[in-house]
Formats: structure tokens, sequence, C-alpha cells
């Protein structure tokens, strides 16, 4: 397991946060770093017909070494991005052996602590490996783990040819986490005839739903004028702002809902007196209901043009990606194989809708349907995140039990 670790740190080490304010792919340089280094590593894993294209999306080759050609080509995809809302400079991961259950001082400086007492979960995992980070930073699982379960899976199977499998095709994307991994994903010349992300959570989650998504950007103009001459005149953009917010409702945020229920996330605001922008974020599972959240917010805009002016407020809103369930359920029989293929790892299987998107949700609707299965990690994108080495081993064993799977499901 040392080498799969070791694989994962040196992945994590290197700052690949995507820029939602970039137009370029990738919208940031930096991604390019650890881009060339996964394409060199999978050259020297063995795989072929390793490619990295203009925009720095990866694709590769396990080659069948099964003589039936009625196996279909299947495919694995991760991205290489982590998110812009924390710090992903200077990753420095904490490695805590044979974990006992009790609190975890990350940093004796800052007095950092990862404790079972919030993060209940933690006690699930006593006697694993716990991988975490100093408090400083993101850890970067989301998705690096991902990527060290792929190309070990790739590279077991390489290792060990008795194992018959069919063609095999791996994916790596930019910019996943800005909702824009699928955009120029090349579907067609990818050749898989379905696809698993490996982007999921915690051990066991398996799913085939996500969020109807949404961005909204609202921009407030005010009038700032010197606060002693101000009266009758300054329009405080800030104070707008916090009117807006309350339009909305507060029992439909991230912290206030779960399972299927939607949200409106107010993510970044950023300005001054004369000019502030809000950026929402907008999801629902339900088709209907994400419509209507979206009208809503617009009303809210046109209500606050109305009370303090025309063109006070504008909001653009932009589709980002849709529930994927519509398109997986005609092909339902591929859940069932990474369904089989965690039991025969011993794992419990957790199906549940997930609360955010992958790259699978947008590639589903170009013709590629992509389930999404876990890697493991706990907290992403902030500073308490988390992963056990055994659930990214169990993440490992379950692609190279679905290779296997499928030797025996040709034909579906």
């Amino acid at each position: 397991m040392q080498n799969i670790i070791d694989r994962f740190i040196r992945y994590v080490k290197i700052n690949t946060q995507s820029d939602p304010e970039s137009s370029t792919c990738p919208s940031t340089e930096r991604q390019w770093n650890l881009a060339n280094i996964i394409a060199k590593d999978l050259k020297d894993i063995g795989l072929t017909n390793v490619l990295i294209d203009d925009n720095s999306y990866i694709t590769a080759t396990l080659e069948a070494n099964s003589k039936n050609l009625e196996i279909p080509c299947i495919g694995f995809i991760s991205h290489f991005d982590t998110s812009p809302d924390f710090n992903g400079e200077s990753v420095n991961p904490q490695i805590i052996k044979n974990y006992d259950g009790k609190d975890i001082i990350l940093n004796t400086a800052t007095g950092f602590v990862l404790s079972p007492s919030y993060f209940e979960e933690l006690k699930d995992y006593i006697g694993n490996t716990i991988i975490a980070t100093d408090g400083n930073s993101l850890l970067g699982a989301d998705d690096k783990s991902g990527i060290t379960a792929i190309i070990s899976a790739m590279e077991y199977l390489i290792m060990h040819p008795e194992i018959e499998h069919g063609k095999i095709r791996i994916g790596f994307t930019p910019d996943e986490e800005i909702g824009r991994g699928a955009k120029l994903f090349d579907v067609k010349n990818f050749g898989a005839k379905w696809a698993y992300t490996i982007d999921g959570g915690a051990l066991g989650e398996l799913e085939y739903e996500n969020f109807n998504a949404a961005g909204a950007k609202i921009t407030i103009h005010g009038k700032s004028v010197h606060p002693g001459y101000a009266y009758g005149k300054m329009i405080n953009a800030c104070l707008l702002a916090s009117d807006f917010v309350r339009l909305l409702p507060n029992n439909e945020t991230p912290s206030t809902t779960r399972d299927y229920d939607g949200f409106y996330h107010l993510h970044n605001m950023e300005g001054n007196v004369s000019k502030i922008t809000l950026d929402y974020i907008i999801r629902d599972h339900d088709m209907q209901k994400f419509q209507l959240r979206k009208e809503f917010i617009a009303q809210q805009v046109e209500k606050m043009n109305q009370k303090y002016g025309e063109n006070t407020f504008e909001i653009e809103i932009e589709n980002q990606y849709f529930n994927m369930k519509n398109k997986i359920e005609p092909v339902k029989f591929i859940v069932d194989i990474a369904e089989r293929a965690m039991l025969e790892a011993g794992i419990k299987v957790i199906k549940k809708p997930i609360r955010g998107g992958t790259d699978g949700a947008q590639l589903s609707f170009k013709g590629l349907p992509c389930p999404n299965i876990f890697t493991g990690g706990h907290n992403f994108h902030g500073p308490y995140e988390y992963i056990p080495a055994e659930s990214m081993l169990k993440s490992i064993q379950t692609i190279v039990n679905i290779c296997k799977i499928v030797v025996n499901s040709h034909g579906l």
C-alpha cells in the first residue's frame, strides 16, 4: 500500500486549482504541471496511445488481453484540478498510521485538530492510515485520489496478465471543479461504450443521479459619494446586497438541506459601495423545481429593480449540468456491474444521489453513460479534508473487479 500512498502524496503536493474567472482551458497554467506528470506516469506503467491535447485532456489505453472480441470497451475517468474555494498551495499531507479514534492534532503550531467529536465518521476508520492536511490548505483528494486509484488499478492489471480483460480507456480532465471538465472531452474519440468517473466520497458510495445545476451572477450597481456629503445621494451596493440575500429562503442553503433537497448557495461576494457581485449556485434534483428556482431568483432581482431603479440589479444565469439519472436508467446494468464489483471487494454499497455533480453528468448527456464510484475521501474543498489509504485501496480493487466482471458480461 505504501506505493499507493506515495503516488497520491506526489500528486496532491502539486497545486492544480482551477479558476472560474478564466476563459482559457485549462483555466490555470498550473494544471499543466500535474497533467504532464500524469501523462508520463501512464507511459511508464505501460499504457499505450497516451495523448495529452492542447487543452490538457489526457487519454490512454490498456489494450485487451482477451481474444474475445465481444467484450465492450469501457472507461475510467477522473479530474486533476482542485477547488478554487480554499488554498491549494503548499499542501503538506499528514499521515496518521493505525488511527486510534481520538482527536488528531494536525498542526501543533496552530492547534489545528481533526476531531471525531465533530466528524463522527472518523471512528469508522480506527486502525486505518489517515492522510490529512496540516490545516493550512485543502488536501486535493478530490480528485487526485481518483487519479491514483485509476493509475494504480491499470498498473495492477498490467502486472497481472493472468487477469482477463477487454480494452480499457482512461481519461483525465481539467477544470471539473468549475463545471467545465467535460466541455471539450472527445467522447467519440474516447471510444468507450460506457465509463465510470472515480470521483466520489466515502467508502462504498455508488451514484448515478445528481443535481441539476446552474450558476447565477448578480451585479449590483451603487453610487459612491463621500460619506460626509452622501445624504440623498449615496446608494450603497453593500446594503443592497444585504437586502437581496434576505429575499432568498434561509432554510434552503447547503447547510440546511440534505438528500434530494435543493438549495441556493451564495459562495462568493465581492465589491464595494459602487459595485457588488454575488455568485450563487442553484441546485435541485427535480428538473421542474430546478426551473422554478431559476425563475424565483430572477424574480427577486426584478423586485429589487422595482424598488431601487431599473438596471440597479443585473443577473446572468448559466446552466452547468443536468441530472444523469435519465441517461443511466436505460443502461442500469452498468450500475449493477459496479455494485457487484464492490460486493466482491467486501464493500457495503451505499447508493445515494450526488449533492453536486461530476464530469459524468455532462458526459452522460454527451453519449457516454458515467455512474460515479467512491474514492474514499471526506470533507473535500477545505482544511478538514482527509482520506483513509485503505479506502483508496478498495477503490482500486473495485476498478479491477469491474474489468473482470465485464469480461463475463459482454454483449450487455
